[in-house]
């Protein structure tokens, strides 16, 4: 089954996330079983830059750079074939390396975070290395992985996504669900058919990837702040926020761009100020 994340997620409020991440997007083979377990993530295509300290002969996070029409989308991928891509403490420190990059990079517009090992996205935290750490390393770990994952847009918890009850459900019995379940409950927005090249996930990312390009930044940043944070408080106060959020898009140099592109009636070149 192939995951990828259709929602929109910012990295600290620059860069959109296409990725899966609970309350964003899953594709899969409808009928085919993938894990779902609190929080889901998302999937990715081949290598080009990687983060790391350690040569290795399977590199276990790939960055690559698309270009042309793709230019500005950045494809993060998952790549611990042996451990079925389980998160350890050397494959977080290169996310949260790669992450940190990518939130300073204003050429960077949106993110797909995939996976590049057929049948799996992530399994979950490295149990085994996680067996052979001090008690006192494990809280660090476990602060670590919840830190880099919040980095990423898209981090809304189980129980706010799908609600409280059926949160519980899932994860007191543990009970894995496969796309169309996932899709049903709210989980996920998408489910495709698998392809022959057993990338169709990550094609529709790309798909609603390229979708996301051709819009503001700054108004697609704002956008996002506007949204989290109004998830948190009243309707009133969102509301405030969304005003707020908005007098930040008027004296930007892209509210202009965008206004005489639709008086000139030609696409916008947005510059992201």
């Amino acid at each position: 089954m192939a995951a990828a994340l259709g929602g929109l997620g910012l990295l600290h409020g620059r860069v959109r996330l296409a990725a899966t991440a609970a309350a964003t997007a899953f594709l899969g083979r409808p009928g085919r079983r993938a894990p779902v377990r609190g929080d889901a993530a998302a999937a990715l295509p081949s290598a080009g830059r990687s983060y790391g300290s350690e040569a290795k002969e399977e590199e276990e996070l790939r960055v690559r750079y698309l270009d042309d029409e793709h230019k500005g989308i950045v494809v993060l991928g998952l790549n611990r074939s042996h451990a079925k891509n389980a998160l350890n403490k050397n494959i977080l420190k290169m996310m949260s390396k790669a992450v940190d990059a990518l939130k300073s990079d204003k050429k960077v517009r949106t993110v797909i975070f995939r996976s590049e090992v057929p049948g799996i996205f992530c399994a979950g935290a490295d149990l085994k290395e996680r067996a052979k750490m001090h008690s006192s390393e494990v809280s660090s770990f476990v602060s670590k992985a919840r830190a880099t994952i919040n980095e990423m847009g898209g981090t809304q918890r189980l129980p706010r996504t799908i609600g409280v009850s059926l949160a519980k459900e899932l994860i007191f019995s543990a009970r894995i669900v496969d796309g169309e379940e996932a899709k049903s409950i709210g989980l996920i927005s998408h489910v495709v058919e698998q392809n022959e090249a057993g990338d169709a996930a990550y094609r529709r990312a790309l798909a609603l990837a390229r979708e996301f390009l051709p819009q503001g930044p700054v108004a697609m940043r704002v956008a996002k702040l506007a949204i989290n944070q109004g998830m948190e408080v009243d309707l009133v106060t969102g509301l405030a926020i969304e005003e707020a959020c908005y007098a930040q898009t008027i004296p930007t140099k892209d509210r202009i761009e965008g206004l005489l592109a639709f008086k000139e009636k030609r696409p916008p070149r947005y510059k992201g100020e």
